[in-house]
């Protein structure tokens, strides 16, 4: 058993001991660090001690036992942070909780002086003051109070399906006697050769009818009722045309949106990859599965009527999967409006107009007007004006979970004009807003490589993206 000493006769007989060393002989020299040692190992037991609440008596206790229990203890210490930081990670927030060494907050209270831990902590993101559990894909992880981010929702994903696809839906640009003789085919390769229930546009039908009573299986809608109800019979849509097409496809669907895959024939076609010579292929590997596609985000847009007794008092919801487009119409005077992100005030824009651009959008009006070409998978909105009064208004870039407020000041000399997607064009007189934020639904459009290859193809062959000649390899060099 060891000696109960008092701590005046223990610093008494260290100090003697000490004064009594040599640094110029061995002895001296073991005399002069083992009690450094001693004075280590027992303020390191006391510390210990004190942090698991027990009072300092208790820390003079049995040497020989406290190294043991103190060499199994702190593994098991170690072990608990690491399991309350995997903890931590996975359920939500920990609002920079301090962790103490085994005890609680009422026990830190009772204890002074005691010795904490770096602080640990979880960032995950919040909308508006409240947890979301929209961008969970997007916590950022971390391990002793180091930041590190995690995997990023921008990867390429893949559409695998679980049960074969039954119901297709073609979409077709109009007026157009190659798509209407494409259409016709690609009817009858589907019926014939994959035995899928088809739906076509009205429009189409009476097309399809006039040429043949043998599409009298192709089925379609009479109502718009029958169209919001569309999402819940049709596994994949197939659009004959340019991105207009792919537009006009997409607004058919207020909420979710089946896959699509988009056949080229229109002029640019910055969201078609697939080539109609190809089709039978394409859809096959496509029905086949699995797939890689873009998740094009789409912009939720309200107006807010100055007469409105509340902000809940709103018009439809309009979704766009380009760009809405405030301008001035064909009045003579600037626009002016003020521009608020989640009710900060951002700038008033005084110019032609402003563009509110998803990213599949940027190569569309917001490029024309200077706006970035962003990825189509980056989540985010752009803030692009039209022609502004002034030389340091440049475009903005901004995150994907803010909600935007345009509104026309009472003061404004003249209204604005909306348009979503370049049609539907509402006149914004003056208190009148315009709120737009990301839809919960994006629009899945197949790949035919994947999202970047052929983000990149378009902009090289659509744009001819820093196309130019190769310099000459002969000439001056430098030496």
């Amino acid at each position: 058993m060891a000696i109960a000493l008092s701590g005046n006769n223990i610093c008494e007989m260290l100090q003697s001991w000490w004064t009594q060393t040599s640094i110029y002989n061995a002895r001296g020299m073991i005399r002069l660090m083992l009690p450094c040692l001693v004075c280590w190992e027992v303020w390191e037991e006391r510390n210990r001690r004190v942090s698991e609440g027990k009072s300092p008596g208790e820390c003079n206790a049995d040497i020989d036992a406290q190294r043991v229990e103190n060499s199994t203890n702190q593994p098991m210490l170690r072990n608990e942070t690491i399991e309350q930081s995997e903890n931590c990670s996975t359920n939500g927030l920990c609002s920079h909780e301090i962790l103490h060494d085994g005890g609680t907050d009422s026990q830190a209270k009772a204890v002074p002086n005691r010795i904490m831990r770096k602080a640990s902590f979880k960032l995950s993101w919040r909308c508006k003051g409240d947890i979301s559990d929209q961008h969970k894909h997007d916590i950022v992880s971390f391990e002793r109070g180091n930041i590190t981010a995690a995997g990023r929702s921008s990867k390429q994903i893949s559409l695998k399906w679980e049960s074969d696809p039954q119901t297709v839906l073609i979409m077709t640009k109009p007026n157009s006697t190659s798509v209407r003789i494409l259409c016709a085919e690609m009817v009858r390769w589907l019926k014939d050769h994959k035995k899928l229930n088809i739906y076509v546009e009205p429009r189409v039908m009476g097309e399809l009818l006039s040429e043949s009573s043998y599409f009298n299986f192709v089925h379609t809608w009479k109502d718009e009722k029958e169209v919001l109800s569309l999402h819940t019979k049709v596994d994949l849509v197939v659009t004959l045309g340019g991105d207009g097409t792919v537009l006009w496809a997409a607004s058919m669907f207020k909420g979710p949106v089946p896959p699509i895959v988009p056949f080229s024939l229109g002029s640019l076609g910055f969201m078609t990859p697939f080539y109609s010579e190809h089709y039978r292929d394409c859809l096959d590997s496509v029905l086949r599965g699995p797939i890689s596609i873009t998740l094009r985000h789409r912009l939720q847009c309200y107006v807010i009527r100055d007469a409105a007794k509340n902000e809940y008092e709103m018009e439809e919801p309009i979704l766009v999967l380009n760009e809405v487009t405030i301008d001035r119409g064909i009045s003579s005077f600037l626009t002016n409006l003020e521009c608020y992100c989640d009710n900060s005030f951002v700038t008033c824009v005084q110019g032609d107009g402003l563009i509110l651009s998803t990213t599949s959008g940027s190569t569309a009006y917001s490029l024309a007007a200077g706006g970035s070409m962003v990825h189509p998978q980056v989540p985010g909105i752009l803030f692009t004006p039209i022609c502004p009064h002034s030389l340091s208004f440049r475009p903005l870039i901004l995150p994907e979970h803010v909600t935007i407020r345009v509104q026309v000041p009472f003061n404004s000399r003249s209204p604005a004009w909306a348009s979503f997607d370049g049609k539907d064009r509402k006149q914004l007189a003056a208190g009148d807003a315009l709120v737009c934020s990301m839809a919960p639904w994006p629009v899945p459009t197949a790949c035919q490589i994947d999202s970047t290859n052929d983000f990149l193809r378009s902009i090289h062959d659509g744009l001819h993206w820093n196309l130019r000649k190769t310099q000459s390899f002969d000439g001056p060099r430098d030496l």
